[in-house]
């Protein structure tokens, strides 16, 4: 089973909400029903923002209690920081970590009326597959 939806499956962390505050993701479990997924990358997309700057925050946890931010050597590409010229877009970020849940963490700062935006992780390359699809 080489394909895709044999082999990944994603879930949603942040959902799409217009934000004008800082908020936190739900934790993400990369242990999701037995499948033990290697991979992880981080989607970011936006609909109308229509100020401020919320910047995205990539965290890890053991426990999906304890929070921290992810190191810059154990990200691939940039945590995004969305400002208004970032209207219908995409923010991808690969997750190199070890730790079992990741989540997206917004600080939001100098909004009015805020944006539009969500956040998912793709899991991917389970140790048992296939992927589980919830």
């Amino acid at each position: 089973m080489r394909d895709a939806y044999a082999n990944t499956t994603v879930r949603a962390t942040l959902a799409i909400a217009t934000r004008t505050a800082s908020a936190n993701g739900t934790g993400v479990d990369r242990a999701a029903s037995g499948a033990m997924y290697q991979d992880a990358m981080v989607i970011v997309h936006t609909g109308t923002i229509t100020d401020g700057t919320h910047a995205v925050d990539i965290q890890e946890s053991d426990d999906n209690s304890s929070w921290s931010s992810v190191a810059a050597g154990e990200l691939q590409g940039t945590e995004p920081s969305i400002v208004a010229a970032d209207d219908d877009k995409v923010f991808i970020v690969g997750y190199k970590g070890t730790k079992r849940y990741v989540r997206v963490a917004i600080t939001a700062s100098g909004t009015t009326t805020g944006g539009v935006y969500g956040a998912t992780v793709l899991l991917a390359s389970p140790r048992n597959a296939p992927a589980v699809h919830v």
